[in-house]
């Protein structure tokens, strides 16, 4: 019996006796032994030590699968450095916490339900689990290998569908500065007459060698005060350029850059942020945003997979839910603080939106207690 690996492989002849017994009779290398090509033999061949060893020695370290490798074990190892940071930080417990300003830290052991939350400008990075975020009725389902990018105030459901003690999960969540990130998008200038952009205002990027590299070199920074003023500002402005040139920085520059449709409409997001709980008139809406009533509707929606009333409930529903668990709010209070005229439509929209109602909700917190992540 041969198996035939072409150009660049093997070939071997072996003898297989009724009992099932393989044995090699000749092994011809052609140019080097591939990781398909060595898998392949070691199925066929009990001695799997040798081939992994042979395709080790003859593989040039110049070669696509040595380099993948490589890569592969470096990205690796900066995850585990990173990972043992946050770990030191949340003490190896499930904790929710900012060990400095504008960066968050992550770990579970237990799988997070559907939790509805304001995802702010930020960069989201696993470094150990799986994420789902849902925005509206877009979803963006993420691991180690990606990084979550959110350019503007977006309402989200996040969910965690696997974490334990022995396998955690794990994450860091860094805030942007969006003034920075103009400033460095003015210096690239590569990007400032850009003819397409992102209407999206959350998106997915690869989270690649150097990216981890600075946000490794940031956390370090932030560890000696000596270093975190001058050396954590470089180092940030290193991350932001490392977001705005990968894939997903076009999301980013669109939110940026002054005049742009991405820019307008997060002028017209900051406006709800700031004044949710007030009657909303699109048409004033679209003044403020300076575009037209159909023009508004069509990026808004682009930039956040729901119309602007939609925006709006959804920010008093959060507030509302903030107020009841958080500051012992009643329901009626909560309702009214954010802009309910009608305490039983609010009871109706907080049960569609969360799946329990106002007073469930408060009880099963209370139940939870103060340690409860999330």
């Amino acid at each position: 019996m041969a198996l035939m690996m072409g150009q660049r492989g093997l070939t071997f002849c072996v003898n297989r006796s009724a009992g099932n017994t393989v044995r090699l009779r000749s092994l011809s290398v052609h140019n080097i032994v591939g990781a398909d090509a060595a898998d392949r033999l070691s199925a066929l061949w009990p001695g799997k030590a040798y081939i992994t060893q042979l395709r080790s020695q003859t593989m040039p370290d110049n070669h696509p699968d040595s380099q993948h490798r490589r890569w592969q074990q470096e990205m690796a190892s900066r995850r585990g450095e990173i990972r043992e940071k946050i770990r030191a930080y949340t003490g190896r417990r499930e904790n929710i916490l900012c060990p400095f300003p504008g960066m968050s830290v992550v770990e579970l052991h237990r799988p997070m339900p559907p939790c509805a939350c304001l995802y702010q400008p930020s960069v989201s990075l696993i470094i150990q689990g799986e994420k789902r975020v849902s925005l509206g009725e877009k979803t963006y389902a993420y691991n180690e290998s990606h990084f979550l990018l959110t350019a503007v105030n977006l309402p989200t459901v996040a969910e965690v569908m696997q974490a334990s003690a022995e396998q955690p999960f794990i994450s860091l969540l860094l805030q942007l500065d969006l003034s920075l990130a103009r400033e460095v998008m003015i210096d690239m200038k590569q990007y400032g007459n850009e003819a397409e952009y992102s209407d999206e205002g959350m998106s997915l990027g690869p989270a690649d060698g150097p990216l981890l590299d600075a946000l490794l070199r940031y956390l370090n920074a932030n560890e000696h005060p000596q270093d975190k003023g001058y050396m954590g500002n470089l180092i940030q402005r290193e991350i932001l350029y490392r977001i705005l040139t990968s894939p997903a920085g076009r999301t980013l520059r669109e939110t940026v850059l002054t005049g742009s449709s991405g820019q307008r409409i997060s002028v017209a997001l900051d406006w709800l942020r700031d004044n949710y709980a007030q009657p909303l008139k699109v048409e004033a809406l679209a003044r403020i945003a300076g575009m037209g009533v159909s023009t508004l509707h069509h990026h808004f929606r682009r930039m956040t997979n729901m119309s602007p009333l939609q925006y709006q409930k959804q920010l008093r529903l959060l507030e509302a839910r903030r107020l009841l668990l958080s500051q012992d709010a009643d329901a009626s209070t909560a309702a009214i603080s954010v802009g309910y005229e009608s305490v039983s439509q609010f009871h109706r929209e907080y049960k569609r939106q969360f799946g329990i109602t106002p007073i469930g909700d408060k009880a099963l917190s209370l139940a939870a207690g103060t340690g409860r992540p999330y």
